[in-house]
């Protein structure tokens, strides 16, 4: 072992190939080779699309209906966004790939880093392949692997494994350096991770057209043209590590949740419902992080494309007397700057709650004058603990069983909760032996 070459870094992306689409292809098996699409909220845009969608010409990114003629000519089945089953299966893999790893970065919901320095170089693509077929075993999730000596070639050698990888589903260019101008010379500028389009364009126009061209610019010149941030993208081309794993996320500085209405709401006892609903989902967010927020804004928006309807859009912002996250408190303040920033009369189509100045929760002596409930974290953690135990909907606040629901998000075609609501738990059928 000690004779093998060693690379000396190796850094792999983990992707879950079409990740919403294979979610509901798991507990759907008649969805196996036939064209899917998943929409963003409300059933606007497409967000995720199988291999046979593609093929149809059905893009990212497009609203639905300037292709539904298209999907009802090719029996495309359309399925509205379900977060609690992908959030659900996104936790599964993160913690396979946490056991399998040392350090682990969660990029986002469907892609995670992975630190592999310190394999042997033969047995990089062997070692993610078996990684690759026991998260597609344990889950059923497909995914994808790419490796390179930095984040940037990884990323790269991911787009790879997409297309033309030695091994299925796994492309390695920490081990097999010999691929990566190849790769690079083959790669269009789009294809870089952090070239985005307003820099695409610029270096189009300045004869950089692939990922090969861009790394071998001079430093000074991309320096002056895209600053620090475009330098480090050089340099990872040329595999120079400048982005470490964080393994551990940063601090959130805020905690926003918010929503573009399945219609316009005129109603103010359901824009309240649905303000107070957003403040309580962004405290449970806050707890859940160990963090308390200084203060909250709250934001209504009426529908801008509706140019006939009468318009306004407002914020504001409260500040608590103390540091909290308590569900209440928070509910509380933003029903409070409601009602001062809306305007009867008008139709919103979007809200949304924004937690603010937070800091790590931590025991803090009482002020001396503070009317603070004493009982909240206690209470807080409660709540916390029976829905952890029997689901979010076991216990809720009073506005959570508004019996009128037109602010809520349309999910026309929303697919059981499979894995994170018992009622929804998938049965088991025993057929009787004809034996």
């Amino acid at each position: 072992m000690s004779a093998e070459k060693r690379p000396g870094r190796a850094i792999a992306v983990v992707e879950c190939n079409d990740f919403f689409v294979s979610c509901e292809r798991v507990f759907r098996r008649g969805l196996a080779g036939r064209p899917v699409v998943v929409l963003s909220n409300n059933d606007g845009c497409v967000v995720s699309r199988s291999a046979e969608a593609k093929r149809l010409g059905i893009r990212m990114g497009v609203p639905l209906f300037e292709v539904r003629e298209r999907v009802r000519r090719h029996g495309v089945v359309v399925c509205s966004s379900n977060y609690a089953l992908y959030g659900d299966f996104s936790q599964r893999i993160a913690g396979l790939l946490c056991e399998a790893a040392p350090a682990v970065e969660v990029y986002s919901i469907d892609e995670s880093f992975l630190d592999l320095t310190g394999l042997p170089a033969g047995e990089l693509e062997a070692w993610c392949g078996d990684l690759s077929s026991r998260i597609r075993r344990w889950t059923g999730i497909p995914v994808l692997v790419g490796v390179g000596p930095t984040k940037t070639l990884a990323k790269l050698a991911n787009r790879w494994a997409k297309k033309s990888s030695p091994a299925a589903g796994v492309f390695d260019l920490a081990s097999h350096p010999d691929r990566t101008e190849p790769a690079l010379r083959r790669t269009p500028l789009g294809g870089v991770w952090g070239i985005g389009h307003r820099w695409e364009r610029m270096l189009g126009g300045c004869g950089i057209r692939t990922a090969l061209e861009l790394r071998d610019a001079s430093d000074g010149w991309i320096r002056k043209r895209m600053g620090v941030t475009g330098l480090r993208t050089v340099l990872e081309l040329r595999g120079l590590a400048c982005h470490e794993i964080e393994s551990q996320p940063a601090p959130r500085q805020t905690v926003c949740h918010s929503r573009t209405f399945g219609r316009a709401v005129r109603d103010g006892r359901q824009l309240h419902a649905a303000v107070a609903s957003f403040a309580a989902r962004a405290a449970d967010k806050l707890r859940s992080a160990g963090q308390v927020a200084g203060a909250v804004q709250v934001f209504v928006a009426s529908d801008r494309f509706r140019k006939e309807a009468p318009q306004h859009s407002a914020a504001a912002v409260s500040r608590f007397r103390e540091p909290t996250s308590d569900s209440r408190e928070a509910v509380r303040a933003a029903v409070g700057v409601l009602a001062a920033i809306r305007r009867e009369g008008i139709a919103y189509r979007q809200a949304g709650v924004l937690l603010l100045e937070l800091s790590a929760e931590r025991e803090r002596a009482p002020e001396l004058f503070a009317a603070a409930d004493s009982t909240s974290g206690a209470l807080m953690r409660a709540v916390d603990r029976i829905r952890r135990r029997f689901g979010r909907d076991s216990l809720g606040w009073g506005f959570d069983r508004e019996r009128d629901e037109g602010w809520r998000m349309r999910q026309e075609r929303l697919s059981p909760r499979y894995t994170t609501r018992w009622r929804d738990l998938p049965a088991a059928v025993l057929r009787p032996s004809r034996n």
